[in-house]
């Protein structure tokens, strides 16, 4: 059986990742994700954090959210462009 808090959290997350593929390009910022889904500061920073860690969404240069739209890391993509041009 799964506790309250544990059940609580995984819903929000699923209710927050739906928001981000519903809406193509949506980006937030940590305070405006706060309003937008009554979270407090811990809490959202954890869950945003968590999104991130599974490579869902990335934080812009700027501190805000987006969710990751290529199948392939953007890091992994620019080290094998490096390895390309050191090597020539």
């Amino acid at each position: 059986m799964t506790p309250e808090p544990t059940h609580r959290i995984e819903e929000t997350l699923r209710r927050v990742q739906g928001e981000f593929l519903e809406m193509p390009g949506l980006r937030l910022t940590e305070p405006q994700a706060r309003r937008l889904w009554g979270l407090d500061h811990d809490v959202c920073e954890v869950l945003l954090q968590t999104l991130v860690d599974a490579n869902f969404l990335f934080r812009t240069r700027d501190g805000a959210f987006m969710r990751v739209e290529q199948p392939t890391p953007l890091r992994a993509a620019m080290r094998a462009r490096t390895e390309k041009i050191a090597a020539a």
